[in-house]
C-alpha cells in the first residue's frame, strides 16, 4: 500500500477514533497531494507525498517558531502534536555521519572543487538523499565539505 492509500485510511481510523488533531493533519496533506495532482494532471508518487509532507513538517515547525515568539503556547502545543504527526510517515532522518558520507559520495561524483559547484551540487544531493534530510541541513554539511 502507498503512502497516499495509508493517509486515507488513516484519516478514516481517525474520524473513527474521534482523533481531531490527526483527521485534520491529515486531511491538510491530503489536501496538499490532491492539489498537484488536479494542478499537474498526474498520479503522484510515493517520494511526491514525502516532498509534499516535508513542506508541511517545514510549515508547521516556522509556525509553531511565531507562535513560541508570540507566546502562544496553546497553539505551539498543536503545531507539535502535528509534527510528531508527520514526522510518523517520513523515513527516519539521516545522522550526521550518514549524510557526510553521502555527501561525500556526490561531491566527487559531480566533480565539485569549489562552492561555485554549490549548485550541482545541492541538485544532486536532494535527488539522492530524498526526505532523509532537509534542505537546510544539506546546505550547512555541503558548506562545510567545500569549505
Amino acid at each position: 500500500m502507498g503512502l497516499k492509500e495509508q493517509i486515507k485510511n488513516d484519516i478514516k481510523d481517525a474520524m473513527r477514533a474521534k482523533e481531531v488533531v490527526k483527521r485534520d493533519t491529515l486531511r491538510n496533506i491530503q489536501a496538499a497531494i490532491k492539489q498537484i495532482e488536479v494542478d499537474e494532471r498526474r498520479d503522484v508518487s510515493d517520494t511526491d507525498v514525502e516532498a509534499i509532507m516535508m513542506k508541511y513538517l517545514k510549515q508547521r515547525e516556522d509556525a509553531k517558531t511565531q507562535f513560541a515568539e508570540a507566546g502562544r503556547e496553546d497553539l505551539v502545543e498543536k503545531e507539535n502534536a502535528e509534527i510528531s504527526i508527520v514526522k510518523s510517515y517520513l523515513p527516519e532522518p539521516m545522522d550526521d555521519n550518514e549524510l557526510e558520507a553521502i555527501l561525500k559520495e556526490v561531491i566527487n561524483s559531480v566533480g565539485a572543487e569549489s562552492m561555485k559547484d554549490m549548485g550541482k551540487v545541492m541538485g544532486a544531493a536532494k535527488s539522492t538523499i530524498g526526505s532523509r534530510a532537509d534542505g537546510g541541513r544539506i546546505n550547512v554539511m555541503v558548506k562545510k565539505l567545500l569549505s
